[in-house]
């Protein structure tokens, strides 16, 4: 079982932001930038060509709900990146599908985007940014 199935079934720990039947929202430990979140389906697919297209839709769905949240619960947000790494050659490395939702500010520091844990209060960002 990988780390997001063992995430989605609660036998790890997570700062769950949103979650329904079908997807999963939670704050990524490396917090690249405030409120880095990382969206996936709660059935297990490989990567976006694995993916069926309506869980596709339904999680696009949902990504699109967390950027307009994000937009009127940060104030200093200047813009977001989506970030998906489909297959290992791409910089995937946890084998399940997940987009990554990227809050961007003016002196963010993310033009060499690098995945590397801070010491952030996760607890503390998921109050601020939790969907409710």
């Amino acid at each position: 079982m990988c780390v997001f199935c063992k995430i989605i079934s609660g036998e790890f720990n997570s700062s769950k932001i949103y979650e329904d039947d079908k997807v999963l929202a939670i704050l990524d430990l490396s917090q690249a930038t405030y409120g880095h979140t990382l969206v996936m389906p709660k059935e297990h697919y490989e990567n976006i060509f694995d993916l069926e297209e309506e869980t596709a839709k339904h999680l696009f769905s949902v990504v699109k709900k967390i950027c307009n949240h994000y937009q009127e619960t940060l104030p200093n947000l200047k813009g977001i990146n989506l970030l998906n790494n489909s297959g290992e050659k791409a910089g995937q490395t946890v084998m399940h599908y997940h987009m990554h939702i990227l809050p961007r500010y003016e002196d963010d520091d993310l033009e060499n985007m690098h995945f590397t844990e801070h010491k952030l209060n996760l607890n503390e960002i998921r109050e601020v940014l939790k969907i409710k």
